[in-house]
């Protein structure tokens, strides 16, 4: 329920602890033990298209069709294309798991790289041939090559082909950890008998204090120009460099790396016929690694052989990704830091959204994360040291500048996202079921973003528990969505409105029972979230809906007769208000219709809800054209129910003693309009004498528009006496 206006909670005696984000004061966690809050909640509307505007783009497709449909546009039966909520993105794969290398593995320890090794690899190498050349040229010249790329992107490959191109056999691996400034020791004495020999050091990770010099691959030089040898070295992108450039790699495109797989494993036409198979069309949709997109490879030709079956095909992009995704969780905390992987989980929290938010809330998950780990610890977050790029490319993420709705229009924001973005919903699966120890923390965090002042951060907080309630619903219920439904804090409140309308908008099951539930419940404030939920979800179910609010306002009615214009009787108004402007538009009008003579407690509803949703209009702006009054004039057009249905609740509003008043203001606020709009003019000269069945309600009208002002005191606009004309004579 709403909160009541009331005075001021006395202050406690005792300050609050202080934050653990902030090291201020704050709020409780815990919304059963805040103070009742005194800001004035948003309406009904201003909610929805808060939710509309900040949903991740996995569900911004399905919000905006189902929250954001009938009379507003877009696809009149909602939902999500591709399936994309359905199956084993939720449900898990049920099909073989493929390893691949994980995430900090060292390279092969030092020793030769068989030729058999190499030559494989040259059969089925994809690159760039321009960039290899260039690459190839400067090695011959320098005969060190530092070369920068991301991990699994095929640097280690290309530092092997490079060697082999330019001759330098047999290849040697050297140990992943040596010293930068003990480069040069690692070919202090004959090496093999061969005289051109070749060297790589994968994966160098020079620390800060000693940084890789010019002065170091100078000696290194000198020795390997004494034995007519070359080295590669690879390294990550920021990685501690002083006076050196390194070259940077740029990965193959899997669809080449495929290709070239393919090829090497099987003839050309059999190589054309698998990359013509709608599972490998699917497979380059999604942003894929060479290690991947090789592995694949494999898997086709075992497929084309009959050693696997179609289904283990289809479902090797998702697993790649779980396998991906499974290593960060992984990992160890020197190949990945616990604060990358709460950067990860904030990802997928905050998919698309501004990047410098997502590193301040996973800080803060982070905070959170090490108090589990450790509750006799101080959280410490360094403030600097972070590298954008290094971090987005281990998350295999993106930046791009895109407008972020606010309250006070488009600003353009840096944001950062997976580039599958498959990643967030398989990742918030994993922390959640595969990880129960995070739990804590994740809680903790999810109801601290519930009560920030930003709708974004509100929203994700909805996403993010509706992920949870699709993976798990017993759980997500009883440790994140219920608390907040039952807080003093309209804010969290709100948030378990906006999660049980995406739970459901995902196919999290019986959604609709949880909310029939809560509104014939006891506790007021569920009801309140529940009647809220009704009016973001109810369009699919419209009847049932209806029912369920109607039998709402009759309990309000019989317990606090002398009050029925409080907070719930608003938000079940504004509930309709909803409904009517949805996709189920046409069917909540004919059991509007149907049911407004039930009795006073309806008809109230009724018609509260039909003149709050006839306010509003396009894209909320003040002289857009009115969303009812659109409608009206299209079913007038093509024989919609609407043509009647429109008037009839018109004609009860303006003679209904509580709301004729309200009615008035909003057809004078359409009057203003149609005087700046033609289009609106005439959809209002086809609608007023439909409003007109006698005496009393041809006078009503004809005094409205004999009488009324312009804006601001000006005299009447000129509209007033075209539409007088439209009255008929009685």
């Amino acid at each position: 329920m709403s909160t009541p206006e009331a005075q001021a909670p006395p202050r406690p005696a005792t300050a609050p602890a202080p934050d653990p984000a902030t090291d201020e004061p704050g709020p409780p966690e815990d919304g059963a033990d805040a103070p009742e809050e005194r800001d004035q909640p948003q309406t009904a509307w201003s909610a929805r298209r808060d939710l509309v505007d900040h949903s991740p783009r996995t569900m911004n497709v399905g919000a905006q069709a189902r929250f954001s449909g009938g009379l507003l546009g877009g696809d009149q039966h909602g939902g999500i294309s591709g399936g994309r909520f359905t199956g084993d993105v939720f449900l898990g794969s049920k099909t073989e798991v493929y390893q691949l290398a994980a995430p900090g593995a060292a390279a092969p320890a030092s020793g030769e790289v068989p030729e058999a090794t190499l030559k494989e690899l040259e059969h089925g190498f994809a690159a760039d041939e321009q960039l290899m050349d260039r690459l190839l040229r400067r090695l011959r010249e320098d005969r060190v090559l530092v070369l920068s790329g991301g991990r699994f992107t095929g640097r280690r490959t290309a530092a092997l082909m490079l060697l082999r191109r330019l001759g330098a056999l047999p290849v040697r691996t050297l140990v992943r950890d040596t010293a930068a400034a003990g480069l040069a020791e690692q070919f202090g004495g004959e090496q093999g008998e061969q005289k051109a020999r070749g060297h790589v050091l994968c994966d160098l990770a020079p620390r800060r204090d000693q940084p890789l010099r010019w002065t170091h691959l100078l000696a290194a030089r000198e020795r390997l120009a004494e034995q007519d040898a070359y080295l590669v070295v690879t390294l990550d992108p920021g990685a501690a460099l002083d006076d050196v450039t390194p070259e940077e790699w740029q990965p193959p495109a899997a669809a080449d790396v495929l290709a070239a797989r393919l090829r090497a494993r099987t003839d050309a036409e059999g190589a054309v016929e698998l990359l013509g198979l709608p599972q490998v069309a699917d497979f380059l949709q999604h942003s894929h690694q060479p290690r991947e997109a090789a592995a694949f490879a494999r898997l086709l030709a075992r497929y084309a052989g009959g050693e696997v079956a179609e289904e283990a095909v289809g479902q090797f992009s998702l697993v790649s990704l779980e396998n991906q995704v499974q290593e960060w969780f992984e990992a160890r905390e020197a190949a990945l830091h616990l604060r990358d992987k709460a950067f990860l989980v904030a990802l997928a929290a905050f998919d698309g959204g501004p990047y410098a938010l997502t590193a301040e809330l996973s800080d803060l998950l982070y905070r959170f994360l090490q108090e589990t780990e450790n509750p006799a610890r101080v959280p410490e977050v360094p403030v600097f040291g972070t590298h954008v790029g290094k971090r987005l490319q281990l998350a295999r993420a993106h930046t791009y500048w895109e407008p972020e709705h606010t309250e006070w229009g488009p600003v353009d924001q840096q944001k950062a996202a997976f580039r599958d973005e498959r990643a967030s919903l398989v990742l918030l699966r994993e922390v959640w079921t595969g990880h129960p120890s995070a739990r804590p923390a994740l809680i903790r965090w999810l109801r601290r973003l519930a009560d920030d002042g930003r709708p974004l951060v509100r929203t994700r907080a909805a996403s993010t528990a509706a992920v949870l309630a699709r993976t798990d619903l017993p759980s997500a219920m009883a440790l994140v969505i219920e608390p907040w439904g039952t807080s003093k804090r309209y804010r969290q409140r709100l948030v378990a409105v906006n999660a049980l309308a995406l739970s459901h908008l995902v196919g999290t099951p019986n959604i609709p029972r949880i909310l029939d539930t809560w509104c014939e419940g006891d506790d007021p404030r569920l009801r309140w979230v529940a009647v809220r939920a009704y009016g973001l979800i109810g369009a699919e179910r419209p009847e049932q809906a209806l029912a369920a609010l109607r039998g709402a306002v009759r309990r309000l009615y019989e317990d606090t007769p002398d009050d029925t214009d409080g907070a719930l009787a608003r938000e079940l108004a504004e509930a309709v208000e909803l409904l009517l402007l949805s996709a189920a538009s046409d069917r909540v009008l004919g059991e509007l219709r149907a049911h407004i003579d039930d009795d006073r407690a309806v008809r109230d509803l009724t018609l509260s809800g039909f003149v709050g949703a006839c306010e509003h209009t396009e894209d909320d702006e003040r002289y857009g054209r009115p969303l009812v009054l659109a409608w009206f004039a299209r079913a007038a057009a093509d024989g919609g129910a609407a043509a009647q249905g429109v008037p009839f609740l018109w004609r009860a509003a303006l003679g209904h003693l509580g709301i004729t008043q309200q009615a008035l203001k909003v057809l004078r606020a359409w009057v203003l309009i149609a005087d700046r709009s033609t289009a609106v003019e005439w959809a209002l000269a086809a609608l007023l004498p439909r409003l007109v069945t006698t005496a009393t309600e041809h006078e009503r009208l004809s005094h409205l528009l004999r009488t009324m002002p312009g804006e601001d005191g000006t005299p009447p606009p000129e509209v007033t006496a075209r539409l007088l004309t439209a009255l008929p004579i009685l």
